[in-house]
């Protein structure tokens, strides 16, 4: 079986950034440190220098609970950062998707959905509605071969 897990990134890092409010810098953070237990800003600062440069990133991101602090920073010892479970829950669903999971249609989980949306939101549901077309028709095994139809 061939591995096409990226065929609809585009369009879940889309409906990520509108439903989440993420710019694409921001996301790319939590996407790296997804795979970081936990973190010191300069791990942060560290990746922070391939995405575009924001000096308030850590301090947004930390305000806005994507991350959330672990051990305050006491004399020496550095403070340690660890993503929220908030932050957890979007990356866990961005995986879901990719994995074949449907995007939801309706606008409490999907604000694309809602009428008065950009021109480039109804592009992107309009993808949104085909993929969750293929994801069914990929995930539909249909009748088993073993069951008598009789």
């Amino acid at each position: 079986m061939k591995s096409d897990y990226l065929k609809y990134w585009r369009v879940i890092r889309q409906w990520v950034k509108v439903r989440y409010g993420l710019g694409q810098a921001d996301l790319d953070m939590l996407l790296f440190l997804y795979s970081e237990q936990y973190f010191t800003k300069e791990k942060f600062r560290e990746f922070a220098q391939l995405v575009s440069w924001d000096v308030l990133r850590f301090n947004r991101m930390l305000r806005d609970g994507w991350i959330e602090n672990f051990r305050e920073k006491l004399n020496h010892r550095a403070g340690i950062y660890a993503l929220s479970f908030k932050a957890k829950k979007m990356i866990a669903s961005i995986y879901a998707k990719l994995e074949g999971e449907e995007i939801p249609m309706n606008t409490t989980n999907n604000p694309m959905f809602k009428k008065n949306v950009r021109f480039t939101d109804k592009v992107y549901r309009n993808m949104i509605r085909t993929m969750n077309a293929e994801t069914k028709s990929k995930n539909f095994k249909g009748p088993s071969p073993h069951l008598s139809l009789e």
